[in-house]
């Protein structure tokens, strides 16, 4: 499993290395064609798909900057992400994120997106 491949979070914390692809994976998710395959970001030497940088995010409680909330707000239609009461974090982005990709992959073309 390509996840192994990514570092582990620390108390929920990611390490810098890891910010940065999912700000890589991000910009491959923004130009992603539907139909076709999924894109992939390289970390460490290393082919990631996206939707594994996503998942290894969706429990980091590091706060989103907002550069990169802005783009992810851009990505989903200005969807909220956190529910507006508190800071946004990396798995609040990072949990959308992958079930944008599930979607994609298993050809929906109707995503039902819940914020918790």
């Amino acid at each position: 499993m390509t996840t192994r491949l990514l570092p582990a979070l620390h108390e929920g914390h990611a390490p810098i290395q890891l910010h940065g692809a999912f700000d890589e994976a991000l910009e491959a998710y923004q130009a992603w064609t539907p139909g076709t395959d999924e894109p992939q970001v390289e970390f460490e030497g290393h082919m990631i798909p996206i939707s594994s940088v996503f998942g290894r995010m969706r429990t980091c409680t590091d706060i989103l900057p907002w550069r990169i909330e802005a783009d992810v707000l851009d990505t989903v239609g200005g969807m909220p992400l956190s529910g507006g009461e508190r800071t946004t974090t990396y798995a609040d982005a990072a949990l959308v994120l992958r079930a944008l990709c599930v979607d994609r992959l298993r050809g929906d073309g109707d995503v039902r997106l819940a914020v918790r």
